[in-house]
C-alpha cells in the first residue's frame, strides 16, 4: 500500500497572503519505519533527552516562533534542510503530490476543494499506473488534523460514489484519516514540504523547494505530480 501523508501551507483566509498549498507525500508502507526514524535523529539534535518533545513544523522553524525562538536559524533551517533532503534521496517509488492555488483565481471557490481534488486524483492515477505497469497497490491519504477535516471527509465521500471532475476515484482503500501532527513525524515531513512550496510561490524564495522539486511523479519528463494554478 501507498500511504500519501498531507498538509496544507498558506491560510484560506488570510487576506495578505496570495496563495494556498496542499502537498501529500506518497510513501510505500514499509518505508514509513525508516523516515519516522531518520525524522526522530533531526528532532533529537534541539531535545536529546527527549525529542518526542520536538514537533518539526515549517512555519515555526523558520521564523524562530513558539519553542523554536530559543534556537538559532541556522540550526533551524539546516534542520529543515535535512528533513527535506531525507525525502529527496529516498527511494525512487516514493512520489510528492501538490497543488499550489492562487486564491484570487478560483475565488468564490475554496482552494481547499480545488487542491484537494487535484491531489487525490493524481495520487490515484499513479496508483492506475503502477497497476498497469504490474504492481497493484492501493492507497490511503492521510492529514492533519484542521479545520479542513469535515470538508475533505465529505469531498472523498463525493469522489468514491459521485465521481469527480475526471471520473471516480478507485484506488484508495478507505476515506482519508486525520492524525495529529505531533503523533505522526510522517505529517510533519509533509508539513515541512508543503511549507516548502509555500515559500516558493509566496515568498519568491527556492531555498527548500529546490531540494524536493525533482521529486514530484512524473514520467517520461511530463510532470504529473504539479499542479498550479495562478
Amino acid at each position: 500500500m501507498h500511504l500519501l501523508y498531507a498538509d496544507e501551507s498558506g491560510s484560506t483566509k488570510d487576506p495578505n497572503q496570495q496563495y494556498f498549498v496542499l502537498a501529500g507525500i506518497s510513501v510505500f508502507e514499509r518505508q514509513g519505519f525508516w523516515f519516522s526514524e531518520e525524522l526522530e535523529k533531526i528532532a533529537a539534535k534541539f531535545n536529546p533527552a527527549d525529542p518526542a518533545s520536538i514537533e518539526l513544523h515549517g512555519s515555526p522553524m523558520f521564523t524562530g516562533r513558539s519553542a523554536w525562538r530559543n534556537h538559532p536559524k541556522s540550526d533551524r533551517v539546516a534542520a529543515i534542510e535535512d528533513a527535506l533532503k531525507l525525502f529527496a534521496t529516498s527511494h525512487q517509488s516514493n512520489r510528492l503530490f501538490a497543488s499550489v492555488i492562487k486564491k484570487s483565481s478560483v475565488s468564490p471557490k475554496d482552494p481547499v476543494e480545488v487542491s484537494f481534488e487535484q491531489i487525490a486524483s493524481r495520487f490515484d492515477k499513479y496508483l492506475i499506473r503502477l497497476h498497469q505497469s504490474g504492481d497493484t497497490q492501493r492507497g490511503l491519504i492521510i492529514f492533519d488534523k484542521s479545520t479542513y477535516e469535515t470538508t475533505i471527509q465529505a469531498l472523498a465521500t463525493d469522489f468514491r460514489t459521485i465521481g469527480y471532475t475526471w471520473g471516480i476515484i478507485r484506488n484508495f482503500s478507505e476515506v482519508p484519516l486525520f492524525l495529529d501532527s505531533k503523533a505522526s513525524r510522517l505529517i510533519q515531513l509533509a508539513d515541512l514540504v508543503a511549507y516548502a512550496i509555500f515559500r516558493h510561490f509566496e515568498k519568491g524564495d527556492s531555498s527548500l523547494y529546490s531540494i524536493i522539486q525533482p521529486r514530484f511523479d512524473s514520467v517520461g519528463g511530463i510532470i504529473h505530480g504539479l499542479h498550479e494554478i495562478h
